[in-house]
């Protein structure tokens, strides 16, 4: 018999931990390979954890609603015969340095169980998930984060707070914070005033409802993203009549060929996949005081999730798949947001996002920028309106189908001119759409 360790597996760029939401086994269950064992959550994605072995689960290692590290231990799998070199074989025959570096790591564990990590210490102060993964297996005790001097807002301690008083940690009696600091004392009459929010009144027939932990991501990440970039809209009007003919001409072709209906997003999404390697300046992000010019062109297409949250699946070098492939492309991940299925990578690396405001009737809308990316584009829904058209012998008024688009920029990289130009360009691209080319 040997011991297989399942892990929380790499759940793609800038996700370092999650929450355990439900265990799917039991100990004692037999496991198949692939099958899933336990329901994981982060602020990106709900996904599952498969099972790379056949087994028996012996020791579930985490309950539910632990915040676990990528790459940390979640359970126990008793496998027959021998595993991959992931699987842990127990011996009795330690050496001596095992077993000193084994009593060396409980002692740490207990000392640090003995004086919790809480998120917010007796004296009102907040410690990040991340501080707190850190000072657990650092040893560092609550008292100990108390001493810490923080750079962050408000005082509060940083990654690199605790980085720096771990290194300087026995080396001196004081330790100096992460970054040095300059406080400019604020005149009496500038003094920064505390926000009080008026409480809420509720009467007995009010129903109070607790936000869903996605609800409560989402409010802060469109928040901090309020804080951080200077939004920007423009707005520009699209006739998009030869479209809406050539589609109505193709489609059922199309889904005869194919086997996937073709719908107006990846006709769009094409478009300005198109558009963004014409202007790769849309195509950044900033880091600090650096702009970072992406290579690829990742397109995030937000959709809609059975409770009634956005999500934001990625299309992956979308400027090099025809209509056909983005077609595919569109419907796969639509259908899998819609039916939860979506896995974490299918949300990472988006460089600029798509927002189709029209879907649910909008005319147009103003979207947050999807941080780090600069921009964000929403698609207004296609009406029919009476419009003018030019023609050699003179003008007249007859009935166009249009749309509006609009787009949001973060103002300090893009300017108005770049702005314009890019939804400028994409209108242009649309509105010459050949209506005898095929598909």
């Amino acid at each position: 018999m040997a011991r297989f360790e399942l892990k929380l597996p790499k759940m793609g760029e800038s996700v370092a931990e999650a929450t355990i939401t439900s265990w799917l086994k039991e100990v004692g269950d037999t496991i198949d390979l692939d099958e899933a064992v336990v329901e994981i959550a982060t602020d990106k994605v709900d996904s599952e954890v498969p099972s790379e072995v056949e087994g028996t689960l012996t020791e579930i290692l985490f309950e539910k609603d632990s915040i676990i590290a990528v790459g940390e231990t979640i359970a126990i799998i008793e496998t027959v015969g021998s595993e991959n070199s992931s699987v842990v074989k127990e011996t009795k025959n330690k050496t001596s340095k095992e077993v000193i570096a084994l009593e060396k790591t409980i002692e740490k564990a207990v000392e640090v169980v003995s004086t919790p990590i809480t998120k917010t210490s007796d004296s009102g102060k907040f410690y990040s998930p991340l501080v707190r993964n850190i000072a657990k297996k650092e040893g560092v005790s609550m008292e100990e984060l108390e001493t810490i001097s923080g750079i962050g807002k408000d005082g509060r301690v940083t990654k690199d707070d605790i980085l720096s008083y771990i290194e300087n940690r026995g080396n001196s009696s004081e330790v100096k914070p992460a970054k040095t600091s300059v406080k400019v004392e604020a005149p009496k009459q500038v003094e920064k005033a505390v926000a009080k929010v008026a409480p809420v009144s509720v009467n007995g027939e009010d129903e109070i409802i607790e936000m869903s932990r996605m609800g409560k991501l989402i409010a802060k990440h469109m928040v901090d993203s309020i804080q951080t970039s200077a939004h920007v809209q423009s707005f520009i009007e699209i006739d998009v009549t030869n479209i809406v003919k050539w589609r109505d001409k193709v489609k059922d072709g199309f889904l005869k060929r194919e086997g996937e209906k073709l719908t107006f997003t990846p006709i769009l999404m094409q478009a300005i996949a198109t558009t963004i390697k014409k202007y790769p300046m849309i195509n950044i992000a900033i880091s600090g005081d650096t702009i970072i010019k992406k290579k690829n062109i990742n397109l995030g297409m937000a959709a809609a999730l059975p409770d009634g949250n956005l999500i934001v699946p990625v299309i992956k070098n979308a400027d090099q798949l025809n209509l056909v492939g983005m077609t595919k492309a569109v419907n796969d991940l639509a259908n899998r947001a819609r039916n939860n299925k979506l896995k974490p990578d299918d949300i990472q690396g988006g460089t600029y996002t798509v927002s189709n405001v029209g879907g649910f009737g909008s005319v147009m809308g103003t979207p947050i920028i999807n941080q780090p990316q600069v921009a964000i584009l929403a698609l207004g829904a296609i009406r029919k309106v009476p419009a003018v058209i030019e023609t050699p012998d003179g003008d007249f008024i007859g009935i166009r189908q249009k749309m509006f688009v609009s787009h949001s920029y973060d103002h300090r990289v893009v300017n108005g001119a770049l702005g314009g130009m890019f939804i400028k360009t994409l209108k242009e691209t649309l509105e010459a759409w050949d209506l005898n080319q095929d598909f």
